[in-house]
């Protein structure tokens, strides 16, 4: 199904995050901001092209943000749709995946777009809760992967998710809906200065009524970004991650080292 294509908007769209183990949860190693980075009070990543990597269609949520993160963070590679739906069918991450295993999966066999694959650094857990820390595993390494209980996304009364068509806010999102969807934030600020962030990529944000001025994040989903506050975000979130780096180019062709002149 092509990202264009017209989706129902009653219809409910794949979710297929299964929450990472407990065990992975405490062993991994945190994100501790670097001292030497000074985070900006406000920030928006935007990515080199849009798509939903099939999520549209299929349960892929978790591969399809790996492709998300790819095309926002430097080096900021498109992986195309196709190619995303092929890797997530053969490592039986089509419709649905523990979160934690397509990171190690992307650590060792990554996208491949012809002699160059696209591998994932190292992971590291974000403690989602505090705000300096989360903005700055945004600022500095990238989109944060977050798996989140989505059973509101298409729902919420106030505001609510429009696939296909960024620009979206959404506020007040109730707490304790079991985690079933993978996202990214890649981005922070007040409502205010995310609102003109957006507006900077041609996008028009339509807030609900009453959504709290202060600190938001934008969040992909769906081939979308769009807008939520922070307490939605603490309502809605389980975990979250960031690859360090982001993204790592393997395979790249080297020049002959056997070659004569004259």
């Amino acid at each position: 199904m092509p990202d264009n294509e017209n989706v129902d908007p009653t219809r409910r769209l794949p979710r297929g995050a299964f929450p990472s183990p407990r065990s992975e949860l405490a062993a991994a190693t945190p994100h501790v901001p670097d001292t030497n980075i000074a985070v900006t009070p406000s920030f928006l990543q935007w990515p080199v092209q849009m798509s939903s990597w099939n999520n549209l269609l299929y349960g892929d949520c978790a591969s399809a943000e790996e492709a998300f993160s790819k095309a926002t963070a430097a080096p900021r590679i498109f992986i195309p749709e196709e190619t995303v739906v092929a890797w997530a069918t053969a490592h039986n991450y089509l419709n649905g995946a523990v979160i934690t295993d397509v990171m190690k999966t992307l650590q060792t066999d990554g996208f491949p777009l012809g002699p160059i694959t696209y591998i994932d650094g190292p992971y590291n857990s974000v403690d989602w809760t505090n705000a300096a820390i989360l903005q700055s595993a945004i600022y500095s390494h990238g989109p944060v992967k977050i798996g989140v209980g989505s059973d509101d996304f298409q729902t919420n009364p106030d505001g609510f998710v429009t696939q296909n068509a960024s620009g979206w806010a959404m506020c007040n999102y109730p707490m304790n809906i079991p985690i079933d969807h993978c996202t990214s934030l890649c981005g922070y600020g007040t409502l205010e200065e995310l609102v003109g962030l957006f507006k900077q990529h041609d996008v028009t944000v339509q807030a609900p009524n009453g959504m709290p001025t202060g600190l938001c994040y934008a969040m992909f989903t769906w081939n979308s970004i769009g807008i939520i506050d922070q307490q939605s975000m603490l309502n809605m979130t389980y975990e979250a991650w960031i690859r360090n780096p982001e993204t790592i180019v393997s395979g790249i062709p080297q020049p002959p080292t056997n070659l004569r002149i004259g």
